[in-house]
């Protein structure tokens, strides 16, 4: 694995709620840690935003020239406009290129996912495996894959877009769940049913009252039969999906990330649920909890410039 040059690095996490930001040491250590909340709807407002923080770790730690991961939502189209559902403000802009001009630093990009997949690949869950895959399971669902503790980005930079495979209709069939659109403007993406917010819709398809993954949770654990039913049938999409996930890229040991990798069953339960869509012969990887939990972005976004990506 690649050594940490001697440098400070900043990571800065854009979240739809809020926006972290992180100076990092040659050995990872927070030196410095400040969040603002996410302007929504004002461009030029995120902007600046981004610059104060800069400004403001620069000022705590008397540096000017640290090297700057920043871990931003959606994806990048082929013209560099950012694609984003949970922050609207930056949606059909060219996020990347006005931050560099607006910040003449160095600066070294992701996506969230990515940046989480990273932080537990390096010195995280993942440490000490030659391949990981983050799944982050929370409103959405995505991931990263690092080789050698370090991201795979891919033609596209979209490795780990998992969310967005289909889930295959002899499931939905079995289940009687209907086609989802999704944001991304395809249908039955894995997202719209083995997320957070997937669990709570499942179990609202059955007739169950689930404003969210949580009240499923805590409806299964007193025995409400609707919850429990939802649960099976979102072990059994999620195990699919996941299985899926073990023959594109076979990693070494999966993370789950995101509010649904709090539920302690689910680290028991999958290994059963991903074999059965598994042919004969094939081991299920490890699946662990993240180690960072939600700081992992912020600290993932720090190693972005001291860790180039494989392409």
């Amino acid at each position: 694995m690649t050594d940490l040059r001697a440098t400070l690095s900043y990571g800065i996490d854009i979240g739809g709620t809020k926006i972290e930001a992180v100076a990092c040491d040659a050995a990872m250590a927070v030196l410095w840690r400040q969040r603002i909340p996410t302007p929504q709807d004002d461009y030029p407002g995120f902007l600046e935003a981004i610059a104060a923080l800069v400004a403001s770790a620069d000022a705590a730690l008397g540096a000017h020239d640290a090297a700057i991961g920043i871990a931003l939502p959606g994806v990048r189209d082929r013209d560099g406009r950012q694609l984003s559902a949970n922050v609207r403000a930056l949606t059909g802009h060219p996020v990347a290129h006005d931050l560099q001009a607006r910040l003449g630093r160095r600066l070294y990009f992701g996506n969230d996912l990515q940046c989480f997949a990273v932080s537990e690949a390096y010195g995280g869950a993942a440490e000490g495996f030659p391949s990981m895959f983050g799944a982050i399971l929370g409103t959405g669902a995505g991931g990263g894959y690092c080789v050698q503790g370090r991201l795979v980005r891919g033609f596209n930079g979209l490795a780990g877009e998992w969310g967005h495979t289909s889930v295959p209709a002899h499931l939905l069939q079995r289940y009687g769940l209907p086609v989802l659109a999704c944001g991304c403007g395809l249908q039955g993406c894995v997202e719209r049913y083995v997320s957070g917010s997937g669990l709570a819709m499942i179990a609202r398809h059955l007739g169950a009252d689930a404003p969210d993954a949580n009240a499923v949770i805590a409806a299964a654990d007193r025995g409400d039969a609707r919850a429990l039913q939802a649960l099976d049938i979102h072990r059994d999409l999620l195990g699919h999906s996941l299985a899926m996930l073990v023959l594109a890229f076979d990693p070494h040991v999966i993370v789950l990330g995101g509010g649904l990798s709090n539920h302690a069953p689910l680290y028991q339960q999958l290994p059963t649920a991903m074999a059965a869509h598994l042919f004969k012969g094939v081991q299920v990887p490890p699946i662990v909890p993240p180690r960072f939990g939600d700081a992992g972005g912020a600290r993932g976004a720090a190693l972005l410039p001291r860790l180039p990506a494989l392409t």
